[in-house]
């Protein structure tokens, strides 16, 4: 068991799209590594693509956002807000991402403030990239959830 929070301790994220499932390295307010493990029934490999099951790559660089926003909403000035995607940089895709593998998703916060902040992350299997984006978030209340 982890010391860590579950991914719906801080995310407002539920299924079909939490792709966090475990957070395995955390420093509030500064960085974020967690898991996802594609088992291969996720609805969206049926249609991407039939007979060759791949991540779509969306999908990897959404991942990446939900584990910046798991480094914000760990620190304890971010309580009770909802980072939303503000941009999307230099987004790269390197391999394919297939079922059965497991994505290791690492974020690192950039400059923030208390309305927008900035996230670089690398998404990676087995020590090979898949996927690397630099993404800009504004900061807004949350409902309640």
């Amino acid at each position: 068991m982890s010391d860590y929070p579950d991914p719906t301790d801080l995310l407002a994220h539920r299924s079909p799209f939490l792709f966090c499932d475990e957070i395995t390295e955390l420093e509030p307010g500064v960085s974020c590594t967690a898991l996802w493990h594609l088992s291969g029934e996720e609805a969206f490999f049926s249609g991407h693509f039939p007979g060759q099951p791949t991540l779509p790559g969306v999908l990897m660089v959404e991942a990446l956002a939900q584990t910046a926003g798991l480094a914000a909403l760990s620190d304890g000035d971010f309580t009770g807000k909802l980072p939303l995607f503000g941009g999307i940089d230099k987004a790269r895709f390197r391999r394919q991402v297939i079922p059965g593998e497991t994505l290791i998703l690492k974020a690192q916060l950039g400059r923030m403030s208390r309305m927008a902040g900035r996230a670089s992350g690398v998404a990676s299997v087995n020590d090979e990239v898949a996927c690397e984006a630099e993404m800009m978030f504004v900061i807004a209340d949350a409902v309640d959830l």
